[in-house]
């Protein structure tokens, strides 16, 4: 073997031996080499047809392979799977929904780890990309331009590139060359966030770690007109639970085709509630950016011989109903009410000119439609699971460009029926004898799974919660028969104003005063989102019509006025609460309960069974009663909001009115800080051993820790800077609060065990919020300057001497017994540690 420089060193002599010799001899003429043109175009496509050149549509899709067909093919053949996309759905958009179509018990997290689950929505479209390849982007409507003929189109599409996030090599076309054939084998099998999971943090939850693949395979494919199904068994680590090694679960994908155009959306007013899907609006205002907001609706429209009678007033049944199906699974002396729940929104539809809008119906079995499934996109059901969990749910699916709802799946927890009962039980045994049993009789039981059933289907048709709507109602007309037997206790059913409380014995008021129903403010929601209003042109046009439709509604109705579950500071937006007076309502409402406590065993102990069912009744009774706190208490320092358009006469602003204010304290003087001995039941307390000195000091803390809160005590200083003189003041809360708390110092008397405990509690508090961390490092914080750096402290410290004052004096008292005395000491020492302590702090 030559190395380089030899292999150039006789090259170089072959070369000069070579032309010594060529001088030697007669010159020949060299032979003339042909040249051949070639087109460089051609040798360019000649060379990319080899290197990309497709298979034969029949060398990839083989006999006996199996397709499925729908708005594109799945082709499977063994263990090998291929999309066949047409051209016609490249740059489609595709809503894809992924689901756990069958849980572990292993992954159960609060109300997630069950079938039914939602574990991914996004929409995708198909493009064909570059070096013949098929993308799959997903899409964000977050940013939006509509006209694209202008330069603003072009610029949001050039800051709104879609991700691309999946890549399949062409492997052919169709045999009439409109499709493309790809493999998605290792997509399918593949654990990837399109399919499956489409957040980490859903896995993290339920515990999962890493896909395995030997354990996980595809089990279905199902194909529609406009949608396809997926499904597939996942096994995963178990990450970090230690529990467990594995878990296997059910997951199902769906692919649903939405229309090339979409509804006409329907622009959000806040005055009525309804869940919607917002976006940057590029083009609504010409001088900035807008945000618009459309509201979550199902598509109903007549059909097409229907329209004229439509117009003329007529009821037609929509071209699409709204159908509900029961689970197969669920119980069946419980379908009934389930359906009776579904069907009774009928009336509402009404409104809006629609009849037979809505359907239940019964899931049909394997022997009726072997090809059904409750996975399939575009079935809506109510979803049974048999879990502990006393809850029920109703979300759904909706089209991100237009807001139309696509499908729902309600979530109906077993457990809720133990929550049902003990609300009913604790809000209403003292007016209706068929709460006062351990196990409610089936059509009690029918009757409040039909009112759940009803209220969860309201969230499915768009509804959002309605706390405000039971403050329309007088207190005092919950106890007219007549009154609230024709109009309901609440004119929402998405109010949780879940049973008439406040009505008394005396009052003989029926099931129908006591339950919530689909009310006034249901049937207008409705008919304000679902009347079809095809004269007008556009969805901006339509909105400048519905806004003055609902302003005059609700200068008409006040009933109609929707009150945000949101709002943290208005009084009349408050769960569970019933009434325009908390302060009455609950007052009726402890009276009920005062009937109940001490009945509750005769009630619900069966002999031979253990003390749960009494627990949990007795659990009831103090739920209830800290909810009639807290309705009082969000009174005190209370704002009123009312959203409104201009020109809409009223304040959007207002503060809680003075006396009411004023009331809630006392209230809370009356009802908790005084002793409540009707909940000191002593057989009840030896029988299940509770400790009512535990839990009065725990439920006293709560109510004193919730009055006395920087938030609040910065807005009653706020109303009174802007009110002058009109607004409840802190020094007023602080006075009144006093002759409650200290009514026995006040009056030189012995303060027992009970009212001790308060009272430390009470000064604790003020010490606590008195003394806030004014550490200059925390300014950034949110909300540091307004409740820290204010008068608030100043206040509270006065309050402090003040008080520190009245324990002295009350010292001088005669006939004060050994430990009251003990505690004035202690209440004084401790006013002066905290302030002795900042002093020495202050000095270094």
């Amino acid at each position: 073997m030559f190395n380089q420089k030899s292999i150039l060193l006789y090259a170089s002599l072959g070369l000069t031996m070579l032309i010594s010799g060529c001088a030697l001899f007669h010159k020949k003429k060299a032979p003339v080499t042909k040249v051949v043109a070639i087109d460089p175009a051609k040798k360019t496509a000649d060379s990319l047809k080899k290197v990309n050149s497709l298979k034969p549509y029949g060398e990839i899709i083989t006999k006996g392979t199996i397709s499925h067909t729908g708005f594109f093919t799945v082709h499977q053949k063994d263990s090998k799977y291929y999309f066949e996309v047409p051209d016609q759905i490249l740059n489609r958009d595709i809503l894809i929904v992924n689901r756990v179509s069958k849980a572990s018990s292993d992954m159960r997290n609060g109300n997630s780890g069950y079938a039914g689950d939602q574990i991914g929505e996004n929409v995708f479209r198909f493009e064909k990309g570059p070096d013949k390849k098929l993308f799959l982007r997903r899409i964000s409507f977050s940013e939006y331009s509509k006209d694209s003929t202008t330069t603003m189109f072009a610029s949001v599409e050039k800051n709104n590139v879609s991700a691309i996030v999946a890549s399949f090599p062409i492997l052919t076309k169709s045999k009439d060359s409109s499709a493309v054939v790809v493999d998605v084998t290792e997509f399918l099998n593949s654990d990837n966030d399109i399919l499956y999971f489409q957040r980490k943090a859903w896995k993290d939850k339920a515990g999962m770690g890493a896909q395995q693949n030997d354990k996980s395979y595809v089990e279905y494919i199902h194909t529609y007109p406009k949608n396809i199904e997926f499904g597939a068994v996942k096994t995963y680590s178990a990450g970090l639970n230690p529990t467990s090694s594995s878990y296997t679960v059910a997951l199902n994908s769906s692919w649903v085709l939405l229309d090339v155009k979409p509804m006409r959306p329907r622009i959000a007013d806040e005055r009525v509630g309804y869940f919607s899907t917002s976006f940057k609006d590029f083009d609504a205002n010409p001088q900035g950016v807008q945000t618009t907001t459309y509201i979550k609706r199902w598509k109903l429209e007549p059909k097409p011989e229907d329209v004229e009678k439509y117009k003329r007033g007529e009821l037609v049944e929509p071209a699409k109903q709204i159908v509900f199906y029961i689970d197969p699974v669920t119980p069946k002396k419980w379908v009934p009410y389930l359906m009776a729940g579904i069907n009774d929104w009928q009336k509402a539809f009404e409104a809006a000119g629609f009849k037979n809008a809505i359907i239940a119906k019964e899931a049909p079995t394997k022997q009726q439609d072997s090809t059904w499934s409750i996975d399939d996109a575009s079935h809506s059901a109510i979803i049974y699971r048999p879990s502990s969990v006393a809850n029920a749910m109703g979300p759904s699916i909706s089209d991100p460009r237009s807001g139309e709802i696509i499908e729902s799946h309600i979530f109906w927890y077993h457990n809720v029926m133990a929550l049902l009962q003990k609300w009913y039980r604790t809000q209403a045994a003292a007016v209706d004898p068929r709460a006062r049993k351990p196990e409610f009789d089936d059509e009690l039981m029918g009757n409040l799974i039909r009112f759940v059933s009803s209220h969860e289907v309201g969230h499915t048709l768009g509804l959002l919660h309605n706390f405000g709507s039971s403050s329309n109602v007088p207190v005092e007309k919950l106890r007219d028969k007549a009154w609230v037997e024709a109009h309901g206790h609440t004119p929402s059913i998405m109010d949780y104003a879940r049973f008439n409380y406040v009505a008394q014995p005396e009052d003989n008021i029926s099931e129908k005063g006591l339950f919530p129903r689909i009310g006034d403010y249901d049937k207008w929601a409705i008919k304000w989102a679902y009347t079809w209003h095809p004269e007008f042109p556009t969805a901006e046009a339509e909105q400048k019509a519905l806004v003055n439709v609902v302003t005059d509604s609700l200068k008409n109705n006040h009933r109609l006025w929707f009150g945000n579950e949101a709002e943290p500071f208005d009084p009349r937006s408050q769960n569970e609460d019933l009434g325009d007076n908390s302060m009455l309502a609950s007052g009726y409402g402890i009276k009920n309960l005062k009937r109940v406590v001490p009945q509750l065993e005769s009630w619900v102990s069966v002999p031979g069974e253990t003390q749960e069912k009494l627990f949990k009744s007795y659990e009831g009774v103090w739920d209830q009663f800290t909810l009639y706190l807290g309705h009082v208490t969000k009174n005190i320092g209370g704002e009123y909001h009312t959203p409104r358009v201009n020109g809409e006469a009223g304040l959007i602003a207002d503060v809680v009115p003075y006396a009411l204010q004023k009331s809630a304290v006392k209230f809370l003087n009356d009802n908790v800080f005084s002793t409540p001995e009707w909940l000191n039941n002593k057989s009840l307390n030896n029988k299940l051993n509770i400790n009512f000195g535990v839990e009065l000091s725990e439920l006293q803390q709560t109510s004193i820790d919730a009055v006395i809160t920087r938030n609040r005590l910065s807005r009653l200083l706020s109303h009174e800077y802007n009110e002058k003189g009109k607004s409840y003041t802190i020094n007023e809360l602080f006075s009144d609060l006093d002759k409650g708390i200290y009514k026995e110092i006040y009056a030189g008397q012995n303060v027992d065990f009970y009212r001790r405990n308060m009272q430390k509690l009470y000064v604790w508090r003020l010490l606590i919020q008195g003394f806030y961390n004014m550490d200059m490092s925390t300014l950034g914080a949110p909300n540091t300057f307004r409740f820290t750096i204010t008068d608030i402290n100043g206040i509270i410290r006065e309050e402090l001497r003040k008080q520190q004052q009245l324990f002295r004096k009350a010292l001088a008292a005669r006939g004060l017994n050994e430990v009251t005395k003990l505690h004035l000491k202690e209440l004084v020492n401790m006013i002066d540690n905290k302030f002795n302590a900042e002093k020495i702090g202050n000095s270094r």
